[in-house]
Order: structure tokens, then sequence, then C-alpha cells
């Protein structure tokens, strides 16, 4: 070649694409082939001084060391990246294997079969239950043909969202154009309503949900009274088709039924009461089996589904795999899905802001946990705009809160005193100061219950950033009760053994430091039922159950003593009941805590010291109590004031020394201590079995659980379980340590197992709070 097609074409010689003979493109072929299959050749062209570095290369590389790295300047991570990404199908996404085409081919129009119809329609189904789960949607709905004609171009009506919008419908063709558009449009409002409903809370963006649409617009302007008719005239179409069979008629009927219950449901701003919202998941949960049951007549429709559609979403984006579900899965989460989101309407029962908290505390500690749209659902039904539980205000709520826990019929929060204009007098002042109080303290009171709401490690990580603010509340709250102190002709009670013989109510600063302890006790038991501690910490984060659970009766006692009993149930009040609760916590928190001191003062248990070795046991404490160090109070103790309290050996064996792969050095021979832990252990287990029986007879009145009566009765139930199998685990641990001696240890007569021995984790415990260590006798 003479002349390069480069210098020809910069010369302006190059003849257009069109021009080109298929003899010039054969030569072109056979040039680059025999290129292949020669070794490589110096290239020359007129435009083009090739230099041969070869050698200087092998050079520079042989002065290397192995695994040396060689940093340049100017190749920075953007250049490194694309070179990563391109034409690699993992990253790529517009590489194309040889003889594939850029978009697949399908037409929408096309007339189907029922049973094709069907099987589309349950595909759809899989896909928006994977979206509900938390996968995008350009790897479940938009990967379907059909939806992305109907949202691309973006629709300005509802008479638009069709799929032939150039007016090429074959006439007759009623199961595309009526019944599947009908279904899709319906499909497409759903997902509308709950993007709306999960966008307008709190929730973790790809954690929890992708709310991405990719540019396109979900119906967002059309009525849903619209969707409903086109649903209702697609169902009337139906049932006066006779051509189709029988039991493929009842198939498809029942999922366009199922699609209008379902738009109903979801529908959070329709006429209707949230009293009545519940029948529309209840129409869907009644659906549902016949879905299931006529599965078999639908026909798989791959080629309606293409992933080269997330070319056109979002091209920046490496291609990513469409998420397939099956039918039975997508059926069981969908009926967990409905009977979760009508039992959220359960907390509207009003009974108090303590029965409130109850209930969404057990609702989201079940497993499987609901998913991300309900829990969504809940957050606004607990606080919509300004509306609590649909009835009550935000003043009020908190003002139910403080009297259920700190001020029973105090004049503090009587709604007569919101008549009185008189500037001078006290009530008058009273409530201007509440005012202030409640504007400080309802977001972080309303952030309690939205932190409960998420995922269950996200819900520990809010509650360790929550709690330092209700700290700064409790201290601004203890200068408040000073000031109301004067206003409200409070009276001191006399105890010579207090400081200055007087002990004041504070009831504000109390009620902050009862939710702040509250908090203290859920970070600490979530932090188990994770699994982020070690098998040689749980005796000490149990010791820390038990000293925040003494810590919680303090304020209930205090607002006790200084309430009206006359405004209290004169039995057993919520108040009594609180610090049994407290007291039976800090009994088989005390009980675990003993037990588990006794396997490290006798090294049953490994210690795993030696695993670790950059960090030592003050380390792994302060990382343990990090969310409690900024509080001022409760003190958090030192590390070897720890130890000494819980009764565990100090680990601080320095990490570069020999003998940090050692355990600690207890004696294998129980000494008179560690005997005495048993003993401490089980008398603290026998009275918190006694005390959590006790509880497990309260009414649901006292135990503010009206709402969810079964399933916090079913928690004391795991409880008590719990219980019962650590006093029979300490039993068989002080049997076998009276055969110690005549050259026996402890460890030739015991084995300790914590939690399954397989590994699986759903074999292992009672409760996911109480951790029982399985005792083996040898």
């Amino acid at each position: 070649m003479s002349e390069s097609r480069i210098d020809r074409a910069v010369n302006g010689a190059m003849p257009p694409l069109h021009e080109l003979s298929l003899a010039d493109k054969g030569e072109e072929t056979a040039h680059h082939q025999s290129q292949a299959q020669s070794p490589l050749r110096m290239i020359s062209s007129a435009a083009t001084a090739a230099k041969d570095i070869t050698a200087k290369f092998r050079a520079a590389a042989s002065a290397l060391e192995t695994g040396q790295l060689v940093k340049d300047a100017y190749f920075t991570l953007f250049e490194s990246v694309g070179a990563l990404e391109i034409m690699d199908p993992k990253m790529d996404s517009g590489y194309l294997k040889p003889g594939e085409a850029l978009e697949d081919e399908y037409d929408v129009l096309q007339n189907l079969p029922p049973e094709e119809v069907l099987g589309i329609m349950d595909q759809l189904l899989c896909y928006e239950m994977a979206w509900y789960m938390g996968n995008p949607l350009s790897q479940t709905l938009f990967t379907s043909f059909y939806l992305d004609r109907m949202l691309w171009p973006q629709p300005k009506s509802l008479e638009d969202a069709k799929f032939d919008r150039d007016k090429r419908a074959a006439p007759g063709n009623g199961l595309i154009h009526v019944l599947l558009r009908a279904y899709c449009v319906g499909l497409i409002k759903t997902c509308d309503l709950a993007h709306r409903t999960i966008g307008g809370e709190q929730y973790y963006e790809e954690e929890d949900f992708v709310t991405n649409l990719y540019h396109r617009n979900l119906l967002t302007d059309v009525q849903t009274a619209e969707v409903k008719i086109v649903l209702e005239e697609a169902i009337c179409w139906l049932e006066a088709e006779f051509a189709l069979h029988e039991a493929l008629k009842t198939a498809l009927l029942s999922r366009l039924r199922f699609r209008k219950a379902f738009l109903v449901a979801l529908d959070f701003e329709q006429g209707i009461t949230d009293a009545q919202r519940p029948s529309g998941w209840e129409h869907c949960s009644e659906i549902l089996p016949t879905l299931h049951e006529t599965r078999h007549l639908g026909a798989v429709v791959e080629q309606s589904f293409s992933g080269k559609i997330q070319r056109r979403l979002a091209s920046s984006v490496p291609p990513r795999p469409i998420v397939t579900i099956s039918f039975d899965e997508a059926c069981t989460f969908l009926g967990r899905l409905c009977t979760h989101s009508k039992e959220a309407y359960s907390i509207l029962q009003y009974d108090g802001p303590s029965c409130a908290m109850n209930y969404v505390w057990y609702f989201q500690a079940r497993q499987p946990q609901p998913s991300v749209y309900t829990r969504c659902l809940l957050q606004s039904l607990i606080l919509h705009y300004t509306i609590v539980l649909d009835q009550r205000s935000i003043k009020r709520f908190v003002f139910d809160s403080l009297q259920e826990i700190v001020l029973p019929g105090s004049i503090m929060i009587d709604p007569a005193n919101d008549d009185v204009e008189a500037p001078q007098d006290p009530r008058f002042q009273i409530v201007q100061k509440m005012n202030v109080f409640i504007s400080r303290v309802a977001d972080s009171y309303f952030e309690i219950f939205r932190a409960i709401c998420m995922n269950r490690s996200r819900m520990r990580r809010m509650l360790c950033h929550l709690i330092i603010e209700w700290d700064n509340i409790q201290l601004e709250a203890e200068a408040m009760d000073t000031d109301l102190r004067d206003l409200t002709k409070e009276q001191p009670v006399v105890d010579p053994k207090a400081v200055g013989g007087e002990i004041w109510a504070f009831p504000l600063s109390s009620w902050a430091f009862y939710l702040k302890l509250q908090q203290m006790e859920w970070i600490v038991h979530l932090g188990f039922e994770l699994d982020i501690y070690r098998v040689d910490e749980l005796g000490g984060m149990y010791w820390q159950v038990s000293s925040a659970s003494g810590e919680h009766s303090n304020p209930a006692s205090r607002a006790n003593t200084h309430g009206k009993r006359e405004a209290i149930n004169n039995c057993f009040t919520w108040i009594d009941f609180a610090m049994l609760q407290a007291s039976a916590t800090q009994s088989l928190a005390d009980g675990l805590s003993c037990f588990f001191a006794f396997f490290a003062n006798t090294s049953i248990l490994p210690a795993p010291y030696g695993q670790f070795p950059y960090s030592n046991g003050s380390l792994r404490y302060a990382l343990r109590m990090r969310p409690f160090l900024g509080l001022s109070i409760p003190e958090v103790p030192n590390y070897a004031q720890f130890a000494a309290l819980a009764s565990l050996p100090l680990a601080d064996v320095p990490a570069t020394s020999k003998s940090a792969t050692k355990p600690h050095s207890a004696s294998n021979n129980p000494t008179a201590e560690a005997l005495a832990l048993l003993d401490s252990a089980a008398e603290a287990l026998r009275n918190a079995r006694k005390e959590w029986e006790a509880i497990s007879k309260a009414s649901p009145k006292i135990a503010r659980t009206t709402n969810c009566d079964d399933w916090w009765r079913a928690d004391v139930k795991n409880v008590l379980r719990a219980c019962i199998a650590a006093n029979i685990a300490v039993g068989t641990a002080k049997k076998a340590v009276a055969g110690v001696g005549k050259g026996k240890g402890v460890t030739d007569v015991l084995r300790v197992v914590v939690g399954a021995e397989d590994g699986d984790k759903s074999k292992g415990g009672y409760h996911a709070f109480w951790v029982v260590p399985k005792v083996i006798a040898l």
C-alpha cells in the first residue's frame, strides 16, 4: 500500500463509508488476517515513525524486583479504570461478542397465546418482588420490552401508555392491548405508589432499597382512579370472552383482580380511612392462593426480557445480570408483604406511647424482618406530617409519654394550662417552658421510632449516634427542671442519706435518662443478635446489660415517689411493671455474666488473645464501649475496673511479647472465687426465672402490649426458656466441677459449646439476646 487509509482520510481522499465496495472490504479483511497470522513487524508509513524499544524495555524491567510497583504520575486512576473496562464483558457495557447484536429484537405487537400472556404476567410479578427486595429496576422490571415500550418515550397521559403508539395495533388482539396493557399499567402505578411511600421515609439507599428510576416516569401524574378504570375494563372484557378455556380465564382474571387489589392497598392518599385500609391487604392475601394454583398454566417467554436494555438506562454502569427469583419465592415474599402491611395498621390502636413503642419493637424483631416497604409504611403511620398515629398531636403524644413514666397527674402536662392567657399566671409560664422542651425533644423522640424501623444493623448504628443526643437532652432537662421547680411548688423528699438531705424529682431529666438507658440496653442486646461479640466477650457484655438495667429502675422509682398515686392503677402500675422488668433483665444478665466469668477464670473456653497480635484487652474493651464513652451518666469504668466488677481476668498481655499466644494465667483447677461465681450464677438465674414468670402473667394493659400481646408473650416465653436452659447448664457445671481432683482438671470433666456446633445460626439459642452455653459433662 503506497498510501495508507489514514493518510488518504487526512488528505480528503477517503471515500464515504457507503461508497466502499465489497472488494475493498474483502481486501481489508484479508490484510488483517495476514497480520494476525504473521509475527510482529515494524510498522512504516509516511505519517508514522516507529522505533523498536523492546531491548530498552527489557533492560528497565530487569532492574525491578518481583512485586515492585511502578507509578506514573500522568497515568491516573481514570486511565487505569478505563483500561480495565475496555473490551471486558464484565465492565464494558458496550462490549459485543463476535456476531452479537447491539440490541435484542422483540416485537411487542405480535400475537401471543393466552398461556404466554399469563407467563409474562407471572414473570413481571417475580421481577416486581425482586425490586421490593432491594434490587434495582434496571435488573428487574425495566428489562421487560413491554414496560420499556410503554415508558419510553415518556407518556404524557394514560392514553399514551400503550404498546402501539404508532397505531399499528392488530385488530382483535385484545390479549396484548387490553389484558397485558392493563396489567402493565397497574404494575407501573403500584410501583409509583410504593416508590413514593418509601422515598418519603427513612431508609438506606442501595442497602434496603434502590429508588433510581433511570429517567423513567412511573405514571406519577396519572390518578389511581384512572388506572382502576383500565383494570376494571380489562376484567369486564375478559369475563365476556367466551373463546378462552375456563381455567386460563380464571388464571388471567385472578391476576387482574390481584393487580387492582394491590393498587388499592398501596394507595396511601386515597379517600378511605386508615381503619379500612387493612381490608385491601386482606383481599390481596385471599387472591394469592389462586395465583399459586394456576401458575402451571403459563408459558415462559424469555425473549420478552433482555439485559441489554440496561445500556439505554445507565450506559456508564457496568453490565449487571438480571435478578431472577422463582415464582414460589415471589409468592412467599408477597404473602409476607401483605400480612405485615396489614398488621402494621394495628399500631393505630392507641393505648399510649409505651404501647406504640413496644409494638414497633416486636413488629421489627420478627424473622424474617418485614420488608422495607412495610417498615416505611409503619413510619408514615407513626408520624404523618404533624399527626401521630392518625389522632394525636406531637405535643400531646410526648406529654402522654411523660405521664406514663414520670409525671402521672402532674400540673406540668395538664391540657387546661393551654387555656390560661395571663402572663403572670404560673400555669402560663409552665406552658411556655414545656413548649420549649417539646420543640427540643420531639425530633429526637420520634427518631427512636424511626431507628427501630431500620434493618437490625442500621438500627444499632443509629441508636449509637442517637444516644449522645439524649445525653445532651438530659443535661438540658436538668436545668429546665430547676426552673419549673418554683412554678410547680414542688416539695423535696427528706432523706438523711441523700446529698444535702433532700431528693428532688427532676422529672424531665429522669424521663430522658430512662429513654437513654433503654437505648443502651438495645445497643448491647443487638450486639448479641448480630454476632458482634466474640465468645470471650460475652461475660463482660452481659455485665454491661446488668449495669444498665440496674440504673434503669432509678428514674421509675423516683417518679413513683413524687407522682400522684391516685392517678395510677393502685395495684400493679406500669411503673411497677417497668421496675420488675428491669430487675428480671438484671438478674438474667448477672447469671450469664457470672457463668461466662467462671469459664474465663478456669480456661474452659479458649482465650483468643493470641489470634490478635496487634490488640489487647483494654483496646477491645474500648472498642465495645465506644458508643457510651461520650456519655456523662452513667460513667463507663476503665478496663481494670470493668474486669474487677465483671470478675474477669485481665488480658492486657503486650502484643509483641512471646506470651501473647498463651491463654491467661487462670488455673485449670477452680479456685474458691471461681466456684463462688457458679453459686452466684445459680442464685441470679433462679431469681430471674421467678421474675420472668411473674412478667409473663401480666395483662396486656399492664405490660402496654394491647396491640402486640401475642408477639410479646412469645418473646417472654423464649426468655423463660433461656432462663431454664441456663439453670440446667449451671447445675450440670456444678455437678461436674465437684468431681475435679485426683489428677483431673476442669477441662477434663467439662466441655462447653456456645451456639450451634455446626455453625448453623438458626439452631443455636432460645432467644437472640440471651446466649446460653451448652455444658456437656465428660
